[in-house]
């Protein structure tokens, strides 16, 4: 009160007015009314540290609990997706070679797409394979030696219903179909982004691309897939033509489209018609099932409501923290007594542990009881069926305490380490 009454007196000093005496001019200034406001908030720096991080973890809990609900609505959504999709990936497994490079353990069968195609839940089989990057790819036969070098599209052979399996969508012309395949034919499919750094955009007029000198004739071209986007970099032809004319050991892998929820039944029943003596030497990326999609929600859900719960802890602790701090400035006169009677400096530190013990605790107490309530109203009201685990109340409990005692720790310590002559001196 002295020190404010300083300020006052100053304040109306520079301006020729005194208190309680006639006045022209009454009040402050703006200038006078931000140099009090500033001197009063800067006054005790702990307790606006306090506040400021309240109000701070008040925010942040509010921005932070929007964002997890959308995180959690987007890894929702996910898991949705990958229920319903529909492809199956088999690759042949590999080992660790000489100076660690990948070596195959097994291979994919030519005929793979005829074993697996009468299992259940399978729509379509497909192989694909990527050749090798040294291949010359040219749309133009003469070669200008002074032009600059590009490096060429990559060239990938793919079996006929590929296109139904990515998604994929041809801007003009048309995917090549089973004929083509079994014929071995000298055709192929450009990926968009090929079919413009070799300065095609129709097919009308039959154009060709030359692979190692050999010409192949351009009858589409693909400008959308829903899966495998290199292949809008790539030239793409029939596997059979690319294992007779270009000398292709094995496919690299085989896609599967499948009905929606045939993904487990499917990736345990494919690589047993591949290779029944060794099903195992196989990789299969396959759709989760619904047993596991629902453990994986089940902890998305989990996940996000504990990180709304502990950023709503932290603003409790704060909270009696602050509560706890403005005690010990309201008490110095009791603490200074205290001091002169005999008690300790433990002894007035566990005073105030034990009273933000006992807030806590409380906190903890009421907590679960309106936690319940809202749990029991909330599900009342949409009609469902409550569950809670069975520890979740006592731990709620001990968890207030804990906040407590964590909040109480600093103000505590300070109320220890008052003097009691400096105290009394200010009472």
């Amino acid at each position: 009160m002295r020190a404010a009454w300083r300020r006052l007196r100053a304040v109306f000093t520079r301006r020729g007015e005194q208190p309680g005496h006639g006045t022209h001019r009454t009040g402050f200034t703006g200038k006078d009314l931000l140099f009090e406001a500033l001197d009063g908030v800067g006054a005790r720096p702990g307790r606006l540290l306090i506040t400021l991080l309240g109000t701070v973890l008040g925010i942040a809990s509010l921005v932070a609990t929007i964002g997890f609900a959308q995180t959690a609505a987007g890894q929702i959504s996910q898991k949705f997706d990958a229920l319903a999709a529909t492809r199956v990936t088999i690759e042949p497994g590999t080992s660790s070679g000489p100076g660690n490079k990948d070596r195959a353990t097994s291979r994919i069968p030519w005929d793979s797409v005829d074993r697996v195609t009468p299992l259940a839940g399978v729509e379509r089989a497909a192989l694909y394979a990527k050749l090798d990057d040294q291949l010359r790819v040219d749309a133009v036969r003469v070669q200008d030696p002074s032009a600059t070098p590009v490096a060429p599209p990559p060239v990938v052979a793919a079996s006929a219903d590929l296109q139904h399996i990515v998604d994929g969508r041809i801007r003009t012309g048309r995917f090549f179909d089973i004929g083509h395949e079994r014929r071995g034919d000298r055709v192929v499919v450009l990926g968009e982004r090929a079919a413009e750094k070799l300065g095609i955009n129709r097919v009308a007029g039959q154009p060709a691309v030359f692979i190692e000198d050999r010409a192949y004739t351009v009858i589409g071209i693909l400008d959308k897939v829903g899966a495998r986007d290199s292949l809008l970099d790539s030239v793409i032809l029939p596997i059979t033509t690319a294992r007779n004319e270009l000398s292709l050991s094995a496919p690299a892998s085989l896609d599967i489209s499948i009905a929606v929820g045939a993904g487990p039944v499917v990736a345990r029943q494919a690589p047993i018609a591949l290779n029944p003596e060794d099903p195992k030497a196989y990789k299969v990326a396959a759709p989760p099932s619904s047993s596991e999609l629902q453990s994986q929600l089940e902890a998305d859900v989990n996940v996000l409501f504990i990180a709304i719960g502990i950023v709503a802890l932290i603003g409790g602790g704060v909270g009696i923290a602050n509560v706890t701090l403005l005690s010990v400035g309201e008490r110095r006169g009791e603490i200074g007594l205290r001091r002169a009677l005999g008690a300790r400096t433990r002894d007035i530190a566990r005073q105030f542990m034990l009273e933000s013990i006992t807030t806590g605790l409380l906190g903890g107490l009421i907590g679960v009881a309106v936690g319940l309530f809202g749990l029991i109203i909330v599900c009342l009201t949409q009609q469902w069926t409550p569950v809670l685990a069975p520890w979740a109340a006592p731990v709620g409990v001990l968890v207030g305490a804990a906040v407590g005692l964590a909040a109480g720790a600093y103000p505590a310590l300070k109320a220890a380490r008052i003097e009691p002559v400096d105290a009394l001196r200010d009472v």
